[in-house]
């Protein structure tokens, strides 16, 4: 992975690399986009309008259900909302877009762990 982000030691959780749908709205609108990794404490998505850090968001993510055995039950995706705030903005060279950086500040145990069951799935599929 390229994103010198998605490599800093000072993480608390595993990350992902993860292409997962997302919704992500704040005060100029709303954004569909998804994300590039994410981890139970945040995302790394790329975005078309710049958000300034320290901006709270609130975001839609479609989590796939963790796959064991390599078989995923039909309609396992579950939508998970919470609130995040952008910690870094970094303008994508060439283009129009910038890379974010949310940590979320509120989201549920439940969905916490949601998310935590997914990137350790993940990374199960990636070691076989």
């Amino acid at each position: 992975m390229n994103d010198q982000w998605a490599g800093s030691d000072r993480r608390r959780h595993t990350r992902v690399d993860s292409n997962i749908p997302v919704k992500i709205c704040h005060e100029e609108g709303n954004i569909v986009t998804e994300t590039k990794n994410i981890s139970r404490a945040g995302a790394y998505c790329q975005v078309s309008q710049y958000i300034a850090p320290m901006v709270k968001l609130k975001m839609d993510l479609l989590i796939p259900g963790a796959i064991k055995k390599k078989v995923q039950k039909e309609n396992s995706t579950k939508k998970i909302t919470v609130n995040g705030v952008v910690v870094r903005t970094e303008p994508v060279f060439g283009q129009n877009t910038y890379n974010i950086a949310i940590f979320f500040n509120e989201i549920s145990q439940k969905d916490s762990q949601r998310i935590e069951d997914y990137v350790e799935s993940q990374l199960n599929n990636v070691k076989k």
